[in-house]
């Protein structure tokens, strides 16, 4: 079952969405590779701290984040990537690690890869090791507004 919050702004929403079901992964690639969907396709969220603020930084799961071009991108002093600990409490209804892109459900600013950006649908964890969500990725923009990073 997805994470209620998020399954009932999708509701709320009208938002067309299909769960997926699959055996426990924990990177991206491997969930990529056990629920049948291109690594190009897979939303990974990276928290990251842009000064003294957590934000979250969504890329396709082949990528990384390339935090020397956030910080240049949004003028900050520091961009790092975050300890597990800063964040596991910041989302208390999704399993560490496994965490949806809809940051703003959370309070955090959510950007956005423009490689995601290319393609009709997009896949993320629905706060589980073992289950995806697929929705537009129009909704996703519609919903999370998120700020796109520029190749």
């Amino acid at each position: 079952m997805p994470i209620t919050r998020l399954k009932e702004l999708l509701d709320k929403e009208n938002v067309r969405y299909i769960t997926i079901g699959h055996s426990p992964a924990f990177t991206a690639q491997e969930i990529a590779e056990r629920a049948h969907v291109p690594g190009k396709e897979l939303a990974k969220p990276v928290i990251v701290r842009i000064d003294d603020e957590l934000a979250m930084v969504v890329v396709p799961a082949s990528e990384h984040v390339r935090l020397e071009h956030l910080r240049e991108m949004l003028g900050a002093d520091r961009v790092e990537l975050a300890h597990e600990y800063e964040f596991k409490d910041a989302f208390p209804d999704c399993e560490v690690g496994a965490m949806p892109p809809f940051g703003n459900l959370y309070g955090m600013k959510v950007f956005v890869s423009e490689t995601l950006r290319e393609d009709d649908e997009i896949f993320f964890n629905a706060g589980s090791h073992s289950e995806l969500m697929r929705v537009p990725y129009a909704e996703f923009e519609r919903l999370v507004e998120p700020t796109p990073l520029a190749a």
